[in-house]
């Protein structure tokens, strides 16, 4: 049995991989193991996004929580980093998310949290972990009275928007904004926060069904959100993921703005008004060059980190920064939330439009991007960790490093959370460096 953690909780196709079983399972080791030094009754927060399965491993992990005897509390559907705070407001003695992010609707995930919000350390993942794969032998299940109960909450996410308005309370009156909600978690958290801040809003794929998030929207397919921005005349696009911890941003022209940018612009605005800390953003190795180069430009010191969310968070704590995320839209501000929030991306971004006076496509020529590009091997998911043991393959990464050398660079890296193995190049002339990488991915499929 391979690692069930991944950088992201534990992921897999529902009723397949990620069936009401192991999510049971889960439930009760994670309750198990988080709570164990609690002297009370311990309770546990679940929310999920809006995929149809989520209802189905909601109540399996609940079942679970329940039957080694602590209490459950089901807030619904709400966006990720909405579970990371109300655990924390609701002084829960941990928190999970049932969600697959950006991922199509086949997939589901979960994901834990502390009592603090923040995600779990490895340590505390493998310890789960081990109680599952030791069947379950070393947990009681208490009967009677010592049973823990279900309750539910359907507060949870109006409390989640009056904290992402009051942490950001930016006058939006005048600005008419294209709201992708990728058919998710933010489809009424978004909105709402949007409006009554003042904005004229236009939201696009918000009308979730069980079966449709991410599909042909939301950040991972932005081509209907820049077109819409155009033809409505808006002044910005906001295009958020199925759990709505991702934003990435179309300017009034049309153009994407990604993450990069957009930790970019809100950064140097914070430096200028003396609230970035340590005068530095925290981003991984697949940051676009350009942003590296901005930093250095502009006076901000730039932390590198490995690729995943919890590798930036993990280092934003260790060295006091408050700003930090990735190229995929995942930014972290620490001083607001504990994870990714693409409603607080968005809040910041739309401040610093509002106080510059300054229209999107302009704040974002702060930073060159530089060709890029990124091509995705399919791969079983037991041999995505191993594509350098392939004779073939390593030799043929060497070859291209050596030929970017000085101009470029080439990163391979197999995902955190899908069966893929991703091929980045960066250099000059973006025709060839994506038959580079067409080249190279199609060898990683062919050998593995």
């Amino acid at each position: 049995m391979s690692r069930l953690f991944g950088t992201d909780g534990v992921r897999g196709v529902a009723n397949k991989e990620l069936t009401p079983l192991l999510a049971m399972q889960l439930g009760q080791a994670g309750a198990s193991v988080l709570t164990k030094e609690t002297s009370h009754k311990p309770t546990i927060m679940v929310g999920c996004d809006t995929r149809i399965s989520g209802d189905m491993l909601a109540n399996a992990l609940m079942a679970g929580i329940c039957s080694v005897g602590a209490n459950a509390v089901y807030v619904g559907v709400v966006p990720t980093p909405a579970v990371a705070y109300l655990t924390r407001k609701y002084h829960m003695d941990a928190g999970v998310v049932i969600s697959a992010s950006h991922n199509p609707v086949e997939f589901n995930g979960i994901k834990f949290f502390d009592a603090n919000g923040y995600k779990l350390p490895d340590a505390m993942e493998d310890e789960i972990e081990a109680i599952i794969k030791n069947d379950m032998k070393d947990l009681s299940f208490p009967t009677g009275t010592a049973i823990g109960s279900i309750t539910y909450r359907t507060d949870a996410r109006e409390d989640y928007v009056k904290h992402a308005t009051k942490e950001i309370p930016v006058d939006l009156h005048g600005l008419k904004i294209v709201a992708d909600c990728a058919e998710g978690a933010s489809h009424y958290t978004s909105i709402e926060a949007l409006k009554a801040l003042g904005a004229d809003v236009v939201a696009i794929h918000n009308n979730p069904d069980g079966t449709n998030i991410n599909a042909n929207c939301g950040s991972t397919h932005m081509e209907e959100l820049m077109e819409c921005v155009k033809a409505e005349k808006a002044n910005v696009g906001l295009a958020f993921d199925g759990d709505a911890d991702r934003l990435l941003a179309v300017d009034e022209k049309g153009n994407k703005v990604d993450g990069d940018q957009i930790m970019g612009i809100v950064g140097n605005y914070l430096k200028e008004q003396k609230k970035l800390k340590k005068d530095t953003i925290v981003a991984t190795v697949m940051s676009n060059l350009g942003f590296f180069l901005m930093g250095e430009k502009q006076g901000i010191h730039m932390e590198q980190t490995k690729v995943g969310d919890r590798y930036v968070l993990e280092r934003m704590r260790q060295i006091g920064a408050n700003l930090g995320g990735e190229q995929s839209g995942h930014i972290i501000f620490l001083d607001e939330n504990t994870t990714g929030d693409g409603l607080l991306s968005a809040l910041h971004l739309l401040q610093v439009i509002v106080d510059t006076k300054k229209p999107l496509s302009e704040l974002a020529s702060i930073m060159e991007v530089l060709p890029q590009a990124l091509v995705n091997a399919k791969v079983p998911n037991d041999k995505k960790n191993s594509y350098m043991e392939n004779q073939q393959i390593a030799d043929a990464i060497d070859t291209l490093t050596k030929k970017f050398a000085g101009e470029g660079r080439v990163l391979i890296r197999p995902s955190g959370t899908e069966p893929l193995v991703r091929v980045m190049i960066e250099g000059k002339d973006q025709k060839q460096i994506q038959e580079e990488a067409e080249k190279l991915a199609a060898l990683i499929e062919k050998v593995m």
